[in-house]
């Protein structure tokens, strides 16, 4: 039996119901773990194909764990379904989902026909967009029988994974002593004064950062009036980085930046680090080139991208934990972003739903040959090692 032949025919006999999966969710847009609906539709399509699922899981009950063969290798297929707020599917996670699961049917389908030994994971992974619900499965140690990682985000172009900037969200506060700005402002400290000189302490330093990091933030609160010394004042960043080894000294000069501030004031200063910040993604090389194959014997012209992704993923996380691929497949037929609203329109028409299908076949084939090629398993597993002693994460 052709295993090619095998994939493609149970993609094409559940095609239907993926698209309508895709659809349901465009059209009932769910932000971060509040996916009620599109976490239901999912597991009864599973279920419907016989996998084992477990849900709630890992403490989120728009979560679920879904399994179906024996043994290793095992293949993780995980699936996003959070919608951005306001804007609803202008990230394309609608596809995503459908896409992770029918690579995960169409898989097991050609593992049990050719009597493999191999486990498919499909795990409903909730709150991408700021949540970090893959971030609860590493911690809960579902992941840990998982050798690889593959998912397909949608964009507009079919291209290789490049990588994701780390990012650390920080919320600072700072406390002063309010006052009278006019009859006695020697009696004041000005909270907001500190938040004032913190973002010119980081403004001067953006000059001495890698080029591929970032810094970037906003004031939250700043006092109340005028005429009022501030007694507390607020602000937000983000820190990035494109390895982790540059991240951590980034996290120690901003704590460095912050107490500087304090100390120039006189305001006390706490520094929240919000708990869905997301590490660096590290990138296999091994994979790319197997999706770059696959890719182009299905007929599409897939880019290799040299430059660093400038966006950040709890996926980062997930690909420190095993080696993983996030290959990008083109869901709209023009240069559309995501996260604009035409991205949401986009994302639900045929062209998308079509190419959603062709995501399924790639993430697939990728899990096929893992699972079937020792050889690639281990030039897999070689370098995702090296990479880590070497510290690039």
């Amino acid at each position: 039996m052709d295993p090619l032949a095998i994939i493609r025919k149970k993609i094409s006999e559940t095609g239907s119901d993926l698209k309508r999966l895709a659809k349901d969710i465009h059209d009932s847009p769910e932000i971060g773990y509040q996916e009620n609906k599109a976490c239901a539709w999912q597991i009864e399509l599973l279920k419907k194909h016989g996998f084992e699922v477990e849900t709630p899981c890992a403490g989120m009950p728009t979560a679920y764990l879904a399994r179906k063969g024996k043994g290793k290798p095992a293949v993780l297929f995980p699936a996003e379904y959070d919608a951005l707020p306001e804007i609803g599917h202008a990230c394309g996670h609608n596809l995503i989902a459908p896409a992770s699961i029918g690579a995960g049917i169409a898989l097991a389908e050609c593992i049990q026909r050719l009597s493999l030994q191999g486990t498919v994971i499909v795990a409903g992974t909730p709150a991408e967009e700021g949540g970090g619900g893959k971030l609860k499965f590493i911690s809960a140690k579902k992941f840990d029988d998982a050798q690889l990682a593959v998912m397909g985000h949608p964009d507009f172009t079919d291209a290789t994974w490049n990588g994701f900037l780390a990012v650390a969200r920080y919320d600072v506060t700072f406390f002063g002593k309010a006052s009278h700005a006019a009859a006695a402002p020697e009696e004041g400290i000005n909270a907001l004064d500190a938040v004032v000189l913190l973002f010119q302490g980081l403004n001067a330093w953006r000059q001495h950062i890698p080029e591929d990091s970032r810094i970037h933030g906003i004031v939250t609160e700043g006092g109340v009036a005028p005429n009022i010394v501030p007694e507390r004042a607020a602000c937000r960043f983000f820190l990035r980085a494109s390895n982790m080894k540059t991240f951590m000294k980034m996290e120690d000069r901003f704590r460095d930046a912050v107490k500087g501030a304090s100390l120039m004031t006189g305001a006390r200063a706490k520094i929240n680090k919000t708990k869905d910040s997301y590490k660096a993604g590290l990138v296999i090389e091994a994979l790319n080139d197997e999706y770059l194959k696959i890719a182009a014997e299905m007929g599409m012209a897939p880019s290799k991208i040299a430059k660093l992704g400038r966006g950040s993923s709890d996926f980062g996380d997930l690909s420190q934990t095993m080696p993983g691929i996030h290959y990008y497949f083109k869901a709209v037929n023009d240069e559309t972003h995501i996260h604009m609203r035409e991205f949401a329109e986009k994302s639900a028409l045929p062209f998308a739903l079509e190419s959603m299908l062709k995501a399924a076949e790639t993430s697939a084939r990728i899990g096929l040959k893992f699972i079937s090629d020792k050889e690639f398993r281990r030039s897999v597993g070689d370098e995702f090692e090296k990479k880590r002693q070497n510290d690039e994460i």
